[in-house]
């Protein structure tokens, strides 16, 4: 007679009776993949096959026939192959074999990778000739020209590198957008923000600032912020281009200006989360095509000090650009001269160009998906001040369940030892983090959790004064732990924490 289910039976010897059988057999293909997968794959194939074509100069380049056969194939057949791979496996982050990973792991593989994305945001910026500009008014060639019926449908010109840029940005973070919602197909906040950031993206920094362009208005993207669209509240932009455009150009500058207005006000409700992780096209790039390798990110305290000190200069410098910039305009010129255009070059090309975008960008594969946001984006400095001191925001900790498995901190793509506030049980508020959530996400026992509360002053020892916090973290005074059954403590890097 058969023991009913809830009885354990002491004299079963699994040794003698053997496993048997799998019950339910598993298909599987000798390598691999689906049929569905490997349609998807030979529409990727075919559409480089195209690309390549056309930009040596084929039948169908400059044609509709051509971007469809070429990007078109090329976006969905890579979406198909994203959404067909993950769908297959099982939800959430997996450490198959990612620090053996040639491409994860800063091996070869990520070496080619990256000097390839580095080379080229190179070629955009600096020589957009080899990639088809044209120059003294002719018609775009090489790969330029396949976008060229896409731009001149949306902005009435013929297409341009920047035009070809926000085409392969814009792509990027749909088709990775795709593998990021699937891959976290468990996780609601995921999957709300990656369709948040590519909705920006679509919408508010590409679809509306090349309706601008077609209707010959001041180009903005209304996604951007200053300080990270710097130039929105320059005087040659704000004071020239704007104005001259009449009311609609009045309507930009009022609306650069109520951005920059109501940053501290939704950060307080909402940490700086509610523009990095859910607006910013830089931090949708970031999430999406940067998300393998998150894990890159230096959490020393090495790489923690180097951050504070580069984001808050960029930060710096770009105040003082722009508060140089305003008094040379109202001095008519008299304080720099001719040197005004130099000085505004100079910080984009420096800041504007190398940093945020080859080096942002590029060295993904090498320094992790959050170089620029982590080390030189001033918005983020704004934001991460603002939270640190001023917000409500905070993710709370179970210290009691946290098993030390070390998966946050693998994963944070700032550099964020998590791991050392959650063994204490301690509130994490760092003014790096930029609430993707992924430490929630990948944390198997829930001692992680986002939260806004109801007031910023219970999140840390000293957070009813923020003022005073501000200044004492200026000048390192230690401060007393609040006890964890009251709230939680922070005082700057766990891996320096003052007793």
């Amino acid at each position: 007679m058969p023991l009913p289910a809830d009885t354990l039976n002491y004299d079963f010897d699994e040794e003698g009776v053997g496993f048997g059988a799998p019950k339910t057999p598993v298909a599987a293909h000798a390598d691999g993949l689906s049929g569905a997968q490997k349609i998807a794959l030979t529409m990727v194939g075919l559409g480089l096959l195209s690309l390549l074509a056309q930009v040596s100069g084929g039948a169908l380049a400059g044609s509709w026939l051509g971007l469809v056969t070429s990007m078109g194939l090329l976006v969905v057949g890579a979406i198909l192959a994203f959404w067909l791979q993950h769908r297959r496996s099982v939800a959430g982050i997996k450490h198959n074999g990612v620090f053996f990973s040639s491409l994860l792991a800063r091996g070869s593989a990520a070496w080619v990778a990256g000097i390839g994305m580095t080379g080229l945001y190179v070629l955009l910026y600096w020589y957009p000739e080899y990639l088809g500009q044209p120059v003294s008014g002719g018609e775009p060639t090489g790969l330029i020209r396949v976008v060229d019926p896409l731009a001149r449908l949306m902005t009435g010109y013929p297409a341009s590198q920047w035009f070809l840029y926000g085409v392969l940005y814009t792509g990027a973070i749909f088709v990775f957008g795709v593998r990021m919602i699937m891959k976290y197909r468990h996780n609601r906040y995921q999957q709300i923000r990656t369709a948040s950031v590519a909705f920006f993206q679509l919408v508010f920094a590409w679809f509306l600032p090349n309706l601008l362009v077609r209707f010959r208005q001041p180009y903005m993207e209304f996604n951007g912020v200053w300080p990270l669209k710097q130039d929105y509240l320059w005087p040659e932009k704000a004071a020239g281009q704007f104005l001259d455009a009449g009311a609609f150009g009045i309507f930009l500058l009022c609306f650069a200006v109520a951005l920059v207005v109501a940053t501290p006000v939704l950060t307080y409700f909402f940490g700086k989360r509610w523009y990095c992780s859910w607006v910013c096209g830089c931090g949708g790039l970031a999430e999406t095509l940067g998300d393998p390798f998150r894990q890159l990110s230096s959490k020393s305290t090495r790489a923690w000090q180097i951050e504070r000190w580069m984001i808050h200069s960029v930060l710096v410098v770009v105040l003082v650009v722009t508060a140089s910039l305003w008094i040379d305009y109202r001095m008519t010129g008299n304080l720099y001269g001719s040197w005004s255009g130099p000085l505004r070059q100079w910080y984009g090309f420096f800041i504007g160009a190398v940093f945020s975008g080859v080096v942002g960008v590029g060295f993904y594969p090498l320094l992790g998906n959050r170089v620029w946001c982590r080390f030189g984006c001033p918005q983020a400095a704004i934001l991460g001040l603002w939270q640190r001191f001023f917000s409500r925001f905070r993710i709370t900790t179970n210290g009691g369940q946290c098993m030390s498995c070390g998966n946050c901190s693998t994963y944070c793509e700032m550099g964020i030892d998590v791991r050392a506030y959650a063994e204490k049980g301690e509130n994490i508020v760092r003014s790096s983090c930029v609430g993707c959530g992924i430490c929630a996400a990948v944390c198997p026992r829930g001692v992680l959790k986002l939260e806004n509360g109801g007031t910023h002053a219970d999140r840390y020892a000293g957070a009813a004064t923020p003022i005073t916090a501000f200044l004492d973290a200026l000048e390192h005074k230690p401060k007393l732990v609040m006890p964890v059954a009251a709230a939680g403590s922070h005082d700057g890097d766990p891996a320096v924490k003052r007793k």
